[in-house]
């Protein structure tokens, strides 16, 4: 009989732990990314507003943890609507909210597996989403992860829904150069706040407590671009506020937001032959000999390995991806800096500024693939109506404490 109950990190932790290696078991002969969690299971979700780790267990003198399953819950943008209260033309869309709840780390012991385990686990979670007012639930996985797709597109009734791409770029050993004509400012997480607010908080996947996340110890800051020659070209010293600094905006800029992963757990390429192993390192030690050049070098990924995760991108103007470059380039540093492996971030496949983001695509997603199911059918339509069949945008929000 398999018992399905709240995760207890005081007897639980080293079960998990077993099946977490049990699971993470790559393909002969094929290149398998590995996750170390630091012995922390839920640190994926411990930042969002609400969280629960269920795990499955077995047995009755004897009892093992066969499988577990995360989820959490936070309010988003699904849409927008027409402000009838201003007046003004450039107030007015506002933001439409839903509650929803994100489903991610399910595992199951390979020798427990066609036991019907994953789908209780989805049903219970799914049923504590409900408890707590979750309208719609999503999931993120690989389009080639074919059992993970048809449990919850078969069993569970999830569609796909967006398709977005995770972006990957190696942290070389040399700095990169930020372009002379670009200044950037660190703006502090209020003036961040009101930024995102007053510009993407209509973007779907905004979430609603957006100072949290920016207030996070895990978030290391908010960068704006702007062209040098411009009037906020000098500096902090010139900036005036996100209000301000939106009314008069200069002709492009851009912004993002960098979290820190690596505080929260370490990724690991495992399969990879002797020869790919001595290629990487003589890259990494040409870059250190020759810093000068700045020729691109493959990171130590061979081993545990930190990321820094890139959100909150956006910027408007003819130049504006060229702003997010230099915004990529200074994170780059940053990462640099931080000792980290790799910098990412995952933005909608149509996003129109993903051209200025760098990255290499071996080691990108081109189509990550989310699926989303509507929770209660007593749910009002609203405003949006059912927003599982509304179609795709430009950009998403991706919240960097789910990556």
């Amino acid at each position: 009989m398999t018992v399905v109950r709240e995760y207890d990190p005081s007897r639980d932790l080293a079960g998990v732990e077993d099946v977490e290696r049990r699971c993470e078991v790559g393909p002969s002969g094929k290149l398998s990314l590995f996750t170390d969690l630091l012995g922390d299971p839920i640190c994926r979700i411990r930042h969002s507003p609400s969280f629960l780790m269920l795990v499955a267990e077995m047995g009755t003198e004897q009892k093992e943890i066969v499988g577990m399953i995360r989820g959490c819950i936070k309010t988003v943008t699904c849409g927008k609507k027409l402000d009838l209260n201003h007046m003004s033309q450039n107030d007015t869309v506002k933001p439409l909210y839903t509650k929803l709840a994100y489903v991610l780390g399910l595992r199951v012991s390979p020798t427990h597996r066609r036991q019907g385990i994953g789908f209780k686990l989805v049903k219970m979670m799914e049923a504590w989403f409900m408890q707590n007012g979750a309208e719609y639930s999503y999931i993120a996985t690989e389009n080639e992860n074919q059992a993970s797709v048809n449990l919850f597109t078969g069993k569970c009734g999830y569609s796909e829904f967006r398709k977005p791409s995770i972006l990957v770029n190696p942290v070389y050993a040399h700095k990169v150069n930020v372009s002379r004509q670009v200044t950037v400012i660190k703006l502090d997480p209020v003036d961040a706040e009101s930024l995102y607010r007053l510009r993407f908080s209509t973007t779907e996947f905004f979430p609603r407590d957006i100072d949290s996340v920016l207030k996070n110890k895990l978030s290391l800051g908010t960068f704006v671009a702007v062209p040098r020659d411009s009037c906020y070209g000098s500096g902090s010293g010139s900036w005036p506020g996100s209000a301000k600094f939106l009314e008069y905006p200069p002709e492009s800029w851009a912004v993002l937001s960098v979290w820190n992963c690596k505080d929260s757990f370490r990724l690991e390429v495992r399969g990879a032959s002797m020869l790919r192993r001595m290629v990487a390192k003589t890259t990494r030690v040409i870059d250190k000999t020759l810093p000068f050049l700045k020729l691109p070098s493959i990171p130590s990924v061979f081993k545990p390995f930190g990321l820094h995760f890139m959100y909150g991108i956006g910027g408007e103007g003819p130049c504006a991806s060229k702003m997010v470059k230099s915004l990529c380039g200074h994170a780059h540093n940053l990462a640099k800096a931080g000792g980290c492996g790799v910098l990412a971030t995952e933005v909608a496949g149509e996003e129109p500024l993903r051209r200025g983001i760098p990255h290499w695509k071996v080691l990108s997603c081109e189509e990550d693939l989310w699926c989303i199911k509507r929770l209660g059918e007593d749910y009002s339509d609203g405003a949006l109506g059912d927003w599982t069949q509304s179609p795709p945008g430009a950009s998403i929000f991706v919240d960097p404490r789910e990556f």
